[in-house]
């Protein structure tokens, strides 16, 4: 298995409609391990860091102000080209734009409540897990399955 991983969040919204288990049964079932979980209900200023790319964005206040309200649930997840994947899974950040089959097109209407964040790259990935989790928080494990999912 590729020791590639990505950072996912469920965002407020997902948590509050009772979303996570279906989230995460759809990146189990793709073959994705799960390696790290934790929901969590972060400050400001955690979620001012994690977002401090979009910190000059007219939304950037309210977004930390939203995320900060509720909990979130914090995941890693490894696998094959899991960043790029993950990202196809999720859909376009506008659920308007996202395809039906995505976790935004099939449960989201509108951007200020997409339910889910994953990283865009390995290199923001490796950042937001190590904003995230500490490497004990970590699990290496293999999965029973891994041989019928890899070749």
């Amino acid at each position: 298995m590729s020791g590639e991983r990505t950072f996912l969040m469920l965002k407020p919204d997902a948590v509050q409609r009772g979303l996570i288990g279906e989230i995460i049964k759809r990146f189990e079932q793709k073959g994705f391990k799960l390696v790290a979980m934790k929901m969590t209900k972060e400050t400001e200023d955690h979620l001012k860091q994690h977002y401090i790319d979009l910190a000059g964005k007219g939304f950037y206040a309210g977004l930390v102000k939203y995320m900060s309200s509720h909990p979130v649930v914090a995941m890693v997840w490894q696998g094959k080209g899991v960043v790029k994947t993950a990202r196809k899974m999720m859909g376009e950040t506008n659920p308007a734009d996202s395809n039906p089959g995505t976790i935004r097109g099939d449960f989201c209407v509108e951007v200020g409540r997409n339910i889910i964040h994953g990283s865009d790259s390995v290199e923001s990935a490796n950042t937001e897990i190590k904003l995230w989790f500490k490497e004990s928080e970590i699990c290496d494990w293999t999965p029973s399955s891994e041989p019928y999912v890899y070749e």
